[in-house]
């Protein structure tokens, strides 16, 4: 059984590391250290990608387990006067998720951190904030971050059209809700702990292993497009979170969840089976399901030709791309069920 306490500390640890797309050196220098510190041989490639690999019995073959590292948030698109920033949205970030409140925006020389503001409620009909309270969606474009800075203030701590905000760390802070966790950004932080959970745990696979914690993802998969365009791979296996709808024949719980299919097309019937064989020999039950708006680092890339089995395990999650909440124990089956699956002889391809 997988330390809950252990678990939710290496969580919040990740959480607490800010990575917004395309801006992600805070989360790649703890991640560099943490692999090394576990005796993992770790690098970092050209697309921004950290990968740790775990050597096989048979390095003839190789298999890659993804989470991506990177985070929803915003993207500054112009600095107006008295210390206004007007942002728009990067990956799927909707201003009403994070309400007003702290935002950070990391500039080339400093991060400042800012309101998000959407103002006052005590109007009329006369100001625009008045249809934000009765039937219109608020939009980034009613929304900016209030900094009280001046332009030369702002313009000297680098921040600029492409300076990327997230949530304040301020607000960041996980919490546990008995054996659940609540935070923002458990997508895909909490994945990136399995990995880091398997670097720790996994010491002799049938194949090698890659674990991957991928770049960019949340704006088109780019660094597992990256990664699985250069290195051979014999199956991928992507990590992340299911979003628990009543859609979905999902329930939130201890139970992992496999995909069969998303919006970017179907997973490798085999490679599921092969995951489904593994978590029966554990006697550990698992959900399954297809979902429409999502797509994973696996299914992208199997899409796009670069590898030929594909598959994607998840945790069931509340509130996704918001304020999520997961249970531990699902966090903790994944790991139990990668790691039963990449010392088992179903890795090598043959089942």
């Amino acid at each position: 059984m997988w330390d809950y306490d252990h678990l939710f500390q290496s969580i919040t640890e990740l959480v607490m590391h800010h990575s917004p797309s395309g801006v992600e050196a805070e989360i790649n220098e703890f991640l560099m250290q943490r692999f090394a510190a576990l005796s993992v041989e770790v690098w970092s490639d050209r697309a921004d990608n950290i990968i740790a690999k775990i050597p096989g019995k048979n390095p003839d073959r190789a298999i890659a387990i993804t989470a991506h590292k990177d985070e929803i948030g915003a993207i500054v698109k112009s600095v107006g006067d008295e210390g206004r920033i007007e942002v728009r949205r990067l990956g799927g970030s909707y201003p009403w998720i994070y309400g007003e409140g702290v935002v950070d925006l990391l500039g080339d020389n400093e991060t400042i951190s800012g309101i998000l503001s959407f103002g006052s409620r005590h109007v009329s009909h006369e100001s625009p904030q008045k249809v934000q309270q009765e039937d219109t969606a608020l939009k980034w474009e009613n929304a900016w971050i209030e900094t009280k800075l001046t332009t030369a203030e702002l313009e000297a701590a680098g921040i600029r059209p492409g300076t990327r905000m997230v949530i304040g760390k301020h607000r960041k802070h996980p919490i546990r809700l008995k054996d659940h966790i609540a935070s923002y950004t458990l997508d895909n932080k909490a994945s990136v702990a399995i990995l880091l959970g398997l670097a720790e745990t996994l010491k002799q696979p049938a194949v090698d292993v890659y674990l991957v914690a991928s770049a960019k993802e949340e704006v088109g998969a780019i660094g597992a497009l990256f990664f699985t365009q250069n290195q051979r791979l014999d199956a991928l296996i992507a990590l992340e979170i299911c979003p628990l709808s009543k859609e979905y024949p999902i329930e939130d719980g201890k139970s992992p969840v496999i995909l069969s299919q998303d919006a970017y097309g179907i997973y490798d019937e085999t490679l599921n089976a092969q995951l489904r064989h593994c978590a029966k020999q554990l006697e550990m039950p698992v959900q399954l399901t297809t979902l429409s708006g999502f797509g994973s680092d696996a299914s992208i890339a199997m899409k796009f030709g670069h590898v030929g089995r594909a598959a994607c395990l998840a945790f069931p999650t509340e509130n996704t791309h918001g304020y999520e909440i997961a249970h531990l124990g699902a966090i903790a089956n994944c790991i139990e069920l990668l790691k039963a699956f990449c010392e088992s002889e179903a890795s090598t391809g043959e089942f």
